[in-house]
């Protein structure tokens, strides 16, 4: 959209048509005018509105958009200075409203109610179909509903979605999921046997559900942890065991959720950077554990980059992964874990 031409501008200077704005004023009705944002929606749906009416007034359309009649005839002055692109060269929309009637012409390029793009609709789809498959307390039956609606009114924009698997990386057993599902229906407390990879260890925690979230194509509880007395993330793949208990689940006023804007990997100044190099047996460590750098270094292998504060569990790892793995730095973990290995295989001989 650009400012008006001289026509445009002649013609919203001829401001003798705001004699409708002199009858707005009586109206009387709050208006709901909103934002900038607000307005430029109420702008996009105007014209359809206008143009696929024969005859429609002021005071009809400025109670179908629920503002008031000097407000529709603010908007009706900015349309004035709009100007469409097509067809070239750029001309300004013709509009006029006396006699309280509204009248719109040489707005071709809007006279159609806005619809999904293929990427919009995709996207849109495909996070519908993810949040589906969350365990949890929404509506199945009406996120089914909502998906089938969107993809009838895409029309076209929907098919490319139709060709995208939804798919659940690390997905939780299926028992594990109802009884999380159920523990947030019922306001219960849950007893979780846990793996922790940082420490490699199972931990017996009880929680207190807040939330389930899809985070990078993987499923967590956000639950408040009575071992910790702070809001924790449990990935639900590394949930051991679970157990509904006949507690009620009892969130304290100050625990907030956790932030996961900016992502779930939030490293310390202290941490130690370990770096390995993993061949394609390996490549598991960079989906299991939480890398901070993960790049290809060719034929198949890659070079995995994450921080830790126990480097104990690094060196374990090491070893477990023998030929399909190594871990390349810091230097002084690099000799603890050749120092290890040498002496497990002393015990052989």
């Amino acid at each position: 959209m650009s400012r008006g031409s001289s026509r445009g501008s002649g013609r919203a200077g001829g401001s003798g048509r705001a004699g409708g704005s002199g009858r707005a004023g009586g109206s009387g009705r709050a208006g709901r005018s909103g934002t900038a944002t607000d307005r430029l929606q109420r702008l996009l749906a105007l014209v359809p509105y206008v143009v696929s009416r024969e005859d429609v007034g002021l005071a009809e359309t400025a109670a179908a958009f629920e503002i008031t009649e000097n407000e529709l005839v603010d908007d009706l002055n900015m349309l004035w200075c709009v100007e469409l692109r097509s067809p070239d060269p750029y001309c300004p929309i013709d509009l006029s409203y006396e006699g309280g009637e509204i009248m719109v012409s040489q707005a071709e390029s809007m006279d159609r109610p806005l619809r999904l793009g293929t990427d919009e609709a995709s996207a849109l789809l495909i996070g519908l179909r993810m949040l589906a498959e969350l365990p949890g307390p929404q509506d199945q039956s009406a996120l089914r509903r909502t998906i089938a609606k969107l993809e009838a009114a895409a029309g076209d924009a929907a098919t490319a979605s139709a060709q995208v698997a939804v798919h659940m990386d690390g997905r939780a057993p299926l028992d594990v999921q109802a009884q999380v599902a159920e523990a947030m229906r019922r306001g219960r407390r849950l007893h979780l046997s846990y793996y922790v990879p940082g420490r490699d260890e199972a931990t017996e925690r009880d929680v207190d559900p807040m939330r389930l979230l899809l985070l990078e194509g993987r499923t967590y509880l956000e639950a408040w942890c009575r071992r910790a007395e702070a809001v924790r993330l449990f990935r639900l793949d590394r949930v051991l065991a679970l157990t509904l208990l006949d507690v009620a689940a009892e969130v304290p006023g100050e625990a907030k959720h956790v932030d996961v804007d900016s992502g779930l990997f939030r490293p310390s100044a202290s941490d130690v950077r370990v770096e390995l190099e993993l061949s394609r047996a390996g490549h598991w460590v960079s989906q299991y554990y939480p890398c901070e750098q993960v790049s290809d270094l060719g034929d198949g292998r890659l070079k995995v980059v994450l921080r830790t504060p126990d480097t104990g569990w690094v060196r374990r790892l090491a070893l477990r992964l023998g030929e399909d793995g190594k871990v390349t730095a810091p230097e002084g973990l690099v000799r603890e874990i050749e120092d290890e290995a040498t002496a497990a295989l002393a015990q052989y001989a």
